[in-house]
């Protein structure tokens, strides 16, 4: 395995990370931005309050892009075992 191999390993190793965080981390933050506006307007400071709508927010967000998540993960793993594969022959 030569070092441009595993630089390109890391690479789509990096990609499929932010592939399959992204819609979870948007879910949270827009639902936290949202939250945030809300406790300005209303002048209302309870930390507490940000919580269950993000990790509900983050749920519903994993039920709906699971599958597709799943699918990118399954074809990262796929191409690593085949690449390690060939690279033994």
């Amino acid at each position: 395995m030569t070092p441009e191999d595993v630089i390109h390993i890391g690479r789509k190793a990096v990609e499929t990370i932010l592939l399959t965080s992204a819609p979870m981390l948007l879910a949270a933050m827009v639902v936290g931005l949202f939250i945030s506006i809300f406790q300005a307007a209303t002048q209302i400071n309870e930390q507490t309050m940000t919580f269950i709508p993000k990790i509900v927010a983050v749920f519903l967000t994993l039920l709906i892009f699971g599958p597709w998540i799943i699918e990118l993960l399954i074809t990262f793993t796929t191409g690593i075992i085949t690449q390690i594969a060939t690279v033994g022959h």
